[in-house]
């Protein structure tokens, strides 16, 4: 079992906050967490941190770039009713199911507190009951009256959740935004393998923005970082009861390698090998569409880039009490390092070859 060396690092991350446009807070936190690795460190237009780790390749060294989107899913204000009360709209994907009695944080000029609420069963009718709670139905609730919120809140304001990170049983965690703060985690932990090996390949590591409402930091990245090789780190679908079992995979048993339409060949075949040729688990994720990762941008940045996606999986994906394994994060590092340690310009020019 690889020991999980970024522990701390990553409860910091899922404690942060950081919806999709507004991820300065989180940013700063993983700049700090990159630094450890590199001196060479940048933020671009769009707000995409990029750290490159250099290897002995010299001019000739591959390029390959990881990359793992550090927003969250979030809400944004869209109305502020006579009684304080604040209506709101997506930013980013949430079943408004899960999001009855959630502590949250409003981003207004100051951080604020509140819960979200609804109608309580006493006062609906039989026919409310058999429905689902729509977005239109709920409300936040900051305790305050209409004209103090106003003084603090404005149209446009985020929302993100408040949920305090549960490390649980058999090295799991679950908490807010392992979607995909625990791919951030992922590149750390490479770059700490990476430490052990020798690479010829220049590593650059890019923490995304705005993959939850389009792919945007993606976009730009893949575009001004220009790799032989992107590979996108983000989690998939972990079973659970009334999931399919040919759609899910096991939480603790390795990461998913994707390979699909969407993914380049010669990457896939290099991640599943690094996997065997180093006694990694692994497990496969058929993609048989666009994989609604980063990866669907870097696949047709500039005139395309070779593409891979891997990650963990994860239970309850876009909640409060997303659910991964510590083992699964630093498997999927040393795969990563592995793989990277592997890659020669042989390989880069490979990748044109059908």
């Amino acid at each position: 079992m690889d020991k999980y060396n970024h522990k701390v690092t990553l409860l910091e991350l899922l404690d942060s906050h950081g919806g999709p446009g507004f991820e300065q807070g989180i940013a700063n936190k993983v700049r700090a967490a990159f630094s450890a690795y590199t001196s060479e460190l940048r933020t671009d237009t769009l707000g995409n941190v990029i750290a490159t780790v250099h290897g002995f390749g010299g001019k000739s060294a591959p390029k390959i770039m990881l990359s793992a989107h550090m927003d969250e899913i979030a809400l944004v204000v869209t109305k502020i009713e006579s009684g304080g009360f604040l209506r709101v709209a997506q930013s980013g994907g949430f079943d408004p199911r899960t999001l009855v009695g959630q502590e949250v944080v409003v981003h207004g000029k100051k951080d604020l507190r509140g819960i979200v609420g609804s109608k309580p069963p006493h006062l609906t009718s039989l026919a409310e009951r058999k429905k689902a709670a729509t977005l239109e139905d709920l409300y936040i609730d900051m305790a305050m009256n209409g004209d103090r919120v106003r003084e603090l809140v404005e149209i446009g304001d985020r929302v993100t959740l408040h949920r305090e990170t549960m490390e649980l049983l058999n090295n799991r965690i679950s908490g807010k935004a392992l979607d995909n703060r625990t791919s951030i985690a992922i590149i750390l932990e490479t770059l700490r393998f990476l430490q052990g090996l020798k690479h010829q390949a220049d590593v650059i590591a890019v923490a995304s923005v705005q993959e939850e409402v389009g792919m945007r930091g993606a976009a730009t990245a893949g575009y001004g970082v220009n790799p032989d090789i992107a590979i996108a780190i983000d989690v998939t679908f972990a079973d659970m009861p009334g999931q399919d079992p040919d759609e899910s995979f096991k939480i603790g048993e390795g990461p998913a390698i994707s390979f699909g339409p969407n993914i380049h060949r010669n990457v896939f075949t290099g991640l599943r090998d690094a996997a065997i040729e180093n006694s990694i688990p692994y497990q496969l994720e058929l993609s048989q569409g666009p994989t609604g990762t980063d990866g669907n941008a870097f696949q047709i940045a500039r005139a395309g880039l070779a593409t891979g996606v891997i990650g963990i999986a994860i239970r309850y994906m876009h909640c409060s009490v997303e659910t991964g394994s510590y083992d699964d994060i630093a498997a999927c590092g040393r795969l990563l390092a592995h793989y990277i340690a592997g890659i020669t310009p042989a390989d880069v020019e490979g990748l044109s070859c059908y």
